[in-house]
């Protein structure tokens, strides 16, 4: 093989690989925030379930 080609070949490789991890970097943090994004939205939820037995609790109080 003509070493023109066999650098190009590794320099292809070696492009590829650096994008692989810049993918793998990326998708980390996307997962990460999604994560992040889910646990904000079930907490979100039950604060506001949280809210609304309260008030009922309070309606309930004034209303005695």
């Amino acid at each position: 093989m003509p070493k023109k080609i066999e650098s190009s070949s590794k320099d292809l490789e070696k492009k590829l690989d650096l994008l692989i991890k810049r993918f793998e970097e990326q998708r980390g943090i996307i997962n990460s925030y999604i994560k992040r994004e889910r646990d904000w939205k079930k907490d979100k939820v039950l604060h506001r379930k949280e809210v609304s037995r309260l008030e009922k609790d309070l309606n309930k109080a004034k209303n005695e």
